[in-house]
Protein backbone atom coordinates (compact mmCIF):
# COMPACT_ATOMS: atom_id res chain seq x y z
CA UNK A 1 0.00 0.00 0.00
CA UNK A 2 1.24 3.14 -0.95
CA UNK A 3 2.38 5.85 1.90
CA UNK A 4 0.22 8.72 1.42
CA UNK A 5 2.74 11.43 3.27
CA UNK A 6 6.15 12.08 2.47
CA UNK A 7 8.57 9.70 2.74
CA UNK A 8 11.25 11.67 4.28
CA UNK A 9 10.28 15.74 5.62
CA UNK A 10 13.47 17.84 7.17
CA UNK A 11 12.54 21.27 8.06
CA UNK A 12 15.80 23.50 8.72
CA UNK A 13 17.98 21.85 10.77
CA UNK A 14 21.05 22.74 13.01
CA UNK A 15 23.29 20.78 14.18
CA UNK A 16 26.60 21.86 15.71
CA UNK A 17 29.47 19.41 15.91
CA UNK A 18 32.09 18.72 19.09
CA UNK A 19 34.51 21.49 17.43
CA UNK A 20 31.68 23.77 17.22
CA UNK A 21 31.35 23.77 13.27
CA UNK A 22 27.99 24.76 12.69
CA UNK A 23 25.87 23.03 9.94
CA UNK A 24 22.82 24.93 8.97
CA UNK A 25 20.37 22.77 6.52
CA UNK A 26 18.33 25.39 5.42
CA UNK A 27 16.93 27.06 2.07
CA UNK A 28 14.80 24.49 1.13
CA UNK A 29 12.75 22.37 2.68
CA UNK A 30 13.92 18.70 2.24
CA UNK A 31 10.61 16.05 0.94
CA UNK A 32 11.19 13.31 -0.35
CA UNK A 33 7.81 11.22 -1.58
CA UNK A 34 7.58 7.40 -2.45
CA UNK A 35 9.30 5.62 -5.39
CA UNK A 36 11.08 9.20 -5.77
CA UNK A 37 14.85 8.57 -6.39
CA UNK A 38 16.56 11.61 -4.84
CA UNK A 39 20.06 12.61 -5.32
CA UNK A 40 21.61 15.46 -3.60
CA UNK A 41 24.75 17.17 -5.21
CA UNK A 42 27.42 19.66 -3.81
CA UNK A 43 31.44 19.22 -2.96
CA UNK A 44 32.56 17.68 -0.27
CA UNK A 45 31.97 19.26 2.93
CA UNK A 46 28.68 20.91 1.96
CA UNK A 47 26.94 19.11 4.70
CA UNK A 48 25.32 16.21 2.25
CA UNK A 49 26.55 13.11 4.49
CA UNK A 50 25.22 15.28 7.47
CA UNK A 51 21.48 15.35 6.44
CA UNK A 52 21.68 11.65 6.18
CA UNK A 53 22.81 11.32 9.37
CA UNK A 54 19.95 13.13 10.70
CA UNK A 55 17.58 11.18 8.59
CA UNK A 56 19.01 7.86 10.49
CA UNK A 57 18.76 9.17 13.61
CA UNK A 58 22.42 9.01 14.07
CA UNK A 59 22.50 13.23 14.85
CA UNK A 60 20.42 15.10 16.46
CA UNK A 61 19.13 18.64 15.11
CA UNK A 62 19.65 21.42 17.92
CA UNK A 63 16.92 23.04 16.42
CA UNK A 64 14.38 22.21 13.16
CA UNK A 65 12.29 18.54 12.25
CA UNK A 66 13.08 15.54 10.79
CA UNK A 67 10.69 12.95 9.73
CA UNK A 68 10.75 9.58 8.49
CA UNK A 69 7.89 7.91 7.30
CA UNK A 70 5.94 10.00 9.91
CA UNK A 71 8.73 9.33 12.92
CA UNK A 72 11.44 11.06 14.08
CA UNK A 73 14.26 8.69 13.44
CA UNK A 74 16.62 10.01 16.65
CA UNK A 75 13.86 8.85 18.68
CA UNK A 76 11.82 5.92 17.11
CA UNK A 77 14.67 4.26 14.55
CA UNK A 78 13.86 0.96 16.25
CA UNK A 79 10.46 0.83 14.56
CA UNK A 80 11.79 2.43 11.19
CA UNK A 81 15.25 0.30 10.97
CA UNK A 82 13.61 -2.67 8.83
CA UNK A 83 11.66 -0.13 6.40
CA UNK A 84 15.65 1.60 6.09
CA UNK A 85 18.40 0.07 4.28
CA UNK A 86 21.76 2.18 4.24
CA UNK A 87 24.94 2.26 2.42
CA UNK A 88 27.43 4.78 4.09
CA UNK A 89 30.64 6.18 2.51
CA UNK A 90 33.01 4.13 4.72
CA UNK A 91 31.44 0.80 3.89
CA UNK A 92 34.12 -1.32 5.72
CA UNK A 93 32.19 -0.06 9.31
CA UNK A 94 28.91 -1.44 8.41
CA UNK A 95 30.09 -4.89 7.28
CA UNK A 96 30.03 -7.48 10.42
CA UNK A 97 30.39 -10.81 8.86
CA UNK A 98 33.38 -12.83 8.69
CA UNK A 99 32.41 -14.21 4.93
CA UNK A 100 30.40 -12.38 2.52
CA UNK A 101 27.20 -14.71 3.12
CA UNK A 102 27.52 -14.70 6.86
CA UNK A 103 27.51 -10.40 6.63
CA UNK A 104 24.25 -10.73 3.67
CA UNK A 105 22.49 -13.06 6.47
CA UNK A 106 23.12 -10.87 9.68
CA UNK A 107 20.31 -7.92 9.11
CA UNK A 108 17.41 -10.57 8.76
CA UNK A 109 18.37 -13.22 11.83
CA UNK A 110 18.96 -9.76 13.47
CA UNK A 111 15.51 -8.95 12.88
CA UNK A 112 13.95 -12.50 13.96
CA UNK A 113 13.79 -13.72 10.60
CA UNK A 114 13.98 -17.78 10.99
CA UNK A 115 17.34 -18.91 9.04
CA UNK A 116 15.37 -20.21 6.17
CA UNK A 117 13.63 -17.35 5.28
CA UNK A 118 16.92 -15.70 6.22
CA UNK A 119 18.86 -18.16 3.24
CA UNK A 120 15.96 -17.21 1.07
CA UNK A 121 16.54 -14.04 1.25
CA UNK A 122 20.47 -13.88 0.93
CA UNK A 123 20.24 -15.87 -2.29
CA UNK A 124 17.92 -13.98 -4.10
CA UNK A 125 19.65 -10.82 -3.54
CA UNK A 126 23.29 -12.81 -3.99
CA UNK A 127 22.22 -13.37 -7.40
CA UNK A 128 20.98 -10.01 -7.77
CA UNK A 129 23.94 -8.24 -7.23
CA UNK A 130 25.98 -11.48 -9.07
CA UNK A 131 27.95 -11.95 -5.87
CA UNK A 132 27.82 -15.54 -6.53
CA UNK A 133 31.52 -16.22 -6.99
CA UNK A 134 32.43 -14.24 -3.59
CA UNK A 135 29.73 -15.55 -1.53
CA UNK A 136 31.88 -17.77 1.11
CA UNK A 137 35.29 -15.07 0.75
CA UNK A 138 36.79 -13.27 3.40
CA UNK A 139 35.02 -9.76 3.39
CA UNK A 140 37.78 -7.26 3.84
CA UNK A 141 40.09 -9.40 1.29
CA UNK A 142 37.82 -8.24 -1.37
CA UNK A 143 38.24 -4.93 -3.92
CA UNK A 144 36.68 -1.59 -2.90
CA UNK A 145 34.09 -2.09 -5.52
CA UNK A 146 33.11 -5.76 -4.49
CA UNK A 147 32.72 -4.77 -0.56
CA UNK A 148 30.90 -1.83 -1.62
CA UNK A 149 28.52 -4.48 -3.52
CA UNK A 150 28.42 -6.91 -0.25
CA UNK A 151 27.28 -3.76 1.85
CA UNK A 152 24.35 -3.13 -0.59
CA UNK A 153 23.62 -6.29 -0.29
CA UNK A 154 23.03 -6.01 3.35
CA UNK A 155 21.17 -3.07 3.20
CA UNK A 156 18.69 -4.60 0.23
CA UNK A 157 18.27 -8.50 1.75
CA UNK A 158 15.65 -7.32 4.36
CA UNK A 159 13.46 -5.27 1.09
CA UNK A 160 13.50 -1.89 2.69
CA UNK A 161 10.98 0.41 1.67
CA UNK A 162 13.96 3.59 1.70
CA UNK A 163 17.47 3.38 0.67
CA UNK A 164 20.24 5.72 1.66
CA UNK A 165 23.71 5.77 0.36
CA UNK A 166 26.54 8.06 0.92
CA UNK A 167 28.62 8.51 -2.15
CA UNK A 168 27.96 5.18 -3.34
CA UNK A 169 29.49 5.02 -6.99
CA UNK A 170 32.54 6.72 -5.16
CA UNK A 171 36.18 4.92 -6.20
CA UNK A 172 34.57 2.19 -8.32
CA UNK A 173 35.52 1.40 -11.93
CA UNK A 174 33.16 2.27 -14.59
CA UNK A 175 32.07 -1.37 -14.95
CA UNK A 176 31.39 -2.12 -11.25
CA UNK A 177 29.84 1.23 -10.96
CA UNK A 178 27.53 0.95 -14.25
CA UNK A 179 26.35 -2.32 -12.77
CA UNK A 180 25.30 -0.66 -9.03
CA UNK A 181 23.45 1.81 -10.98
CA UNK A 182 21.23 -0.69 -13.28
CA UNK A 183 21.05 -2.81 -9.91
CA UNK A 184 19.24 0.39 -8.03
CA UNK A 185 17.27 1.71 -11.20
CA UNK A 186 15.64 -1.88 -11.61
CA UNK A 187 14.68 -2.27 -7.78
CA UNK A 188 12.95 1.50 -8.26
CA UNK A 189 11.46 0.04 -11.56
CA UNK A 190 10.29 -2.98 -10.32
CA UNK A 191 9.54 -2.47 -6.72
CA UNK A 192 9.08 0.95 -6.61
CA UNK A 193 11.83 1.41 -3.96
CA UNK A 194 12.63 5.12 -2.74
CA UNK A 195 16.28 6.43 -2.46
CA UNK A 196 18.03 9.11 -1.38
CA UNK A 197 21.68 9.49 -2.08
CA UNK A 198 24.66 12.40 -2.05
CA UNK A 199 26.90 12.62 -5.22
CA UNK A 200 29.57 14.43 -6.04
CA UNK A 201 29.90 13.21 -9.93
CA UNK A 202 27.77 15.50 -11.86
CA UNK A 203 27.66 13.09 -15.27
CA UNK A 204 25.75 10.25 -12.83
CA UNK A 205 23.04 12.70 -11.84
CA UNK A 206 20.76 12.44 -14.75
CA UNK A 207 21.18 8.68 -15.16
CA UNK A 208 20.35 7.56 -11.51
CA UNK A 209 17.90 10.87 -10.41
CA UNK A 210 14.31 12.02 -10.38
CA UNK A 211 14.83 14.82 -8.47
CA UNK A 212 17.96 16.91 -7.44
CA UNK A 213 18.77 19.05 -4.66
CA UNK A 214 21.82 21.22 -4.94
CA UNK A 215 23.93 21.77 -1.34
CA UNK A 216 26.64 24.41 -0.72
CA UNK A 217 28.55 26.46 1.97
CA UNK A 218 27.60 24.57 4.88
CA UNK A 219 24.33 22.87 4.26
CA UNK A 220 22.43 25.61 2.05
CA UNK A 221 20.03 23.57 -0.32
CA UNK A 222 19.94 26.59 -2.56
CA UNK A 223 17.84 24.19 -5.57
CA UNK A 224 15.55 21.55 -6.20
CA UNK A 225 14.06 19.98 -9.27
CA UNK A 226 14.73 17.62 -12.24
CA UNK A 227 18.24 17.04 -13.78
CA UNK A 228 16.69 18.96 -16.78
CA UNK A 229 15.66 22.07 -14.70
CA UNK A 230 19.07 21.99 -12.68
CA UNK A 231 21.17 21.72 -15.34
CA UNK A 232 19.37 23.91 -17.96
CA UNK A 233 20.02 26.80 -15.68
CA UNK A 234 23.85 26.42 -15.32
CA UNK A 235 24.97 29.45 -15.06
CA UNK A 236 23.26 30.07 -11.66
CA UNK A 237 25.56 26.74 -10.69
CA UNK A 238 28.67 28.50 -10.53
CA UNK A 239 28.11 29.06 -7.10
CA UNK A 240 28.25 25.42 -6.06
CA UNK A 241 31.78 24.37 -7.07
CA UNK A 242 30.31 22.16 -9.98
CA UNK A 243 31.28 21.46 -13.77
CA UNK A 244 28.61 20.93 -15.97
CA UNK A 245 27.79 17.85 -17.16
CA UNK A 246 29.50 16.20 -20.51
CA UNK A 247 27.15 16.04 -22.21
CA UNK A 248 25.11 19.37 -21.54
CA UNK A 249 29.11 21.32 -22.78
CA UNK A 250 28.80 18.87 -25.41
CA UNK A 251 25.63 19.72 -27.33
CA UNK A 252 25.84 23.44 -25.85
CA UNK A 253 29.23 23.51 -28.08
CA UNK A 254 27.42 22.40 -31.02
CA UNK A 255 24.76 24.77 -30.89
CA UNK A 256 27.65 27.38 -30.77
CA UNK A 257 28.58 25.80 -34.36
CA UNK A 258 25.36 26.16 -35.71
CA UNK A 259 24.41 22.08 -34.77
CA UNK A 260 21.27 22.46 -32.75
CA UNK A 261 20.57 18.91 -31.23
CA UNK A 262 18.72 20.03 -28.19
CA UNK A 263 20.26 19.29 -24.76
CA UNK A 264 19.91 15.91 -24.17
CA UNK A 265 21.50 14.79 -20.58
CA UNK A 266 21.35 10.55 -21.12
CA UNK A 267 23.52 8.78 -23.80
CA UNK A 268 20.48 6.83 -24.94
CA UNK A 269 18.56 10.05 -25.47
CA UNK A 270 21.62 11.83 -27.04
CA UNK A 271 21.64 8.82 -29.77
CA UNK A 272 18.11 9.00 -30.43
CA UNK A 273 17.91 12.99 -31.11
CA UNK A 274 21.57 12.07 -33.46
CA UNK A 275 19.68 9.63 -35.45
CA UNK A 276 16.61 11.39 -35.92
CA UNK A 277 18.21 14.16 -37.08
CA UNK A 278 20.60 11.59 -39.47
CA UNK A 279 17.32 10.56 -41.01
CA UNK A 280 16.19 13.50 -42.08
CA UNK A 281 18.82 14.41 -44.49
Amino acid sequence: MAYQEPLVQVDCITHVYADRTKVQICGLDFVVNQGERVSILGSNGCGKTTLLKHLLGILIPKEGSVRVFGKDPAKEFSTLRQKIGVVMQDVDEQILGPTVYDDILFAPLNYGVQRKEAKKLADQVIERLNLEPVKGKIVHYLSGGERKKVALAGALVTEPDLLILDEPFSGLDPLTRRELIDVLNGLNREKGMTFIMTLHEVDLVPEITDILYLMHGHGHLGERGTPEEIFGKFKDLEQFNLEEPTLSRLFKGLKEEGLDFGRPLRVNEAIEVIKRRWNKK
